[in-house]
């Protein structure tokens, strides 16, 4: 979904580069991976997923049905196990409910400074189950009072990007804390709203300012769904307004044919020929379509219904309108199949 809209701010056209955590070469690999050029560009690259760290589960609830999981507790082992490709740290956190492993294969030495026997934690990551126990690999884990000063019970936000970016360190985690550094510099007015605020407040949507903060760092998953759906309901107004500033506009330059009359042909065809009468919505359809092309102006109609609704005969008969004023006309179809069905 993209929706770019000029904005009257200055920072937003700042090149990428000037954004702290960025850099020359970054910024030069967020070029040429994801055209993302200026703090704009940024802003309207939207997370592809989010993960859930507004809940802490305790371990007994834990199912395998869960994907990650969040939870709390005291560290109450941790060793170093196997040999050469095979090592690992292996710890385990319990909570009043029960206990879980948590598996480090990487980064051994780090995660065993880091980590104190009788201390609590909080651990969050993907989840698995080894004979029937709860595991969390290669979990983020912090102190429980560095997670209570953090306040992390929020969405994270997750972006997609290439493999060479992500081999330069730069994965979908990585870009979410660019998008905070780029909301610690952007304020509210410096974001355009381009809704009238009484079509916002009928239809119960929230600011632009919020939409877009909200789509990258929402609190909760129904603070994400407002923001999506008015982004979504944005683009659609905005396309909407631009077909109709076209068709306005191809109204009052473009002239079209001017179908005067009603002629044999269609006559003929519709009181000697047609097999079968026609629908309310047919007869409506035609007598719109009629107007339209006695009107002088480029007609421009799509006429959608179900699988056997009668579309073709609507377009046959708006061709012998064609014929009977003097014109040719010709019915295109997408597939050769299609074409020897009509």
């Amino acid at each position: 979904m993209k929706i770019k809209i000029a904005f009257r701010s200055s920072i937003l056209s700042n090149p990428i580069e000037y954004l702290k955590g960025v850099g020359p070469m970054r910024a030069d690999m967020l070029k040429k991976e994801l055209q993302i050029f200026t703090f704009e560009d940024l802003l309207f690259y939207f997370p592809l997923k989010h993960l859930d760290k507004t809940q802490i589960h305790t371990i007994a609830t834990i199912t395998p049905a869960m994907d990650f999981v969040q939870v709390r507790g005291r560290l109450i082992s941790m060793e170093v196990v196997g040999e050469k490709r095979g090592r690992r740290l292996v710890a385990h956190l319990r909570d009043a409910s029960g206990i879980i492993e948590l598996t480090w294969f990487q980064g051994i030495n780090w995660v065993q400074k880091m980590l104190l026997v009788g201390n609590d934690y909080v651990a969050f990551g993907r989840l698995s189950f080894f004979l029937g126990k709860p595991q969390l690999s290669h979990p983020e884990i912090e102190s429980l009072k560095e997670s209570n000063e953090s306040g992390k019970n929020f969405l994270e936000p997750i972006y997609s990007v290439t493999e060479k970016l992500k081999a330069r360190g730069l994965n979908g985690r990585a870009l979410g804390k660019l998008m905070y550094q780029l909301f610690l510099v952007l304020e509210e007015k410096e974001i355009t709203e381009n809704i009238p605020l009484n079509i916002l407040q009928h239809q119960g949507m929230c600011s632009r300012w919020n939409a877009l903060r909200q789509i990258h760092f929402p609190k909760n998953h129904l603070h994400y769904e407002e923001a999506l759906i008015r982004l979504k309901f944005e683009e659609l107004f905005i396309s909407q307004l631009r077909w109709g500033m076209m068709r306005s506009a191809r109204h009052r330059y473009s002239r079209g044919i001017l179908f005067s009359k009603v002629g044999t042909h269609f006559n003929d065809f519709f009181h000697q020929h047609l097999p079968f009468p026609l629908t309310g919505a047919q007869k409506r359809v035609l007598k719109e379509i009629r107007q339209d092309m006695g009107s002088g102006i480029q007609m421009n109609r799509l006429l959608q219904g179900d699988v056997g609704s009668g579309k073709t005969i609507v377009a046959l008969m708006t061709m012998l309108i064609a014929l009977d004023n003097g014109c040719q006309a010709c019915i295109m179809a997408p597939t050769e199949i299609l074409a020897g069905q009509h």
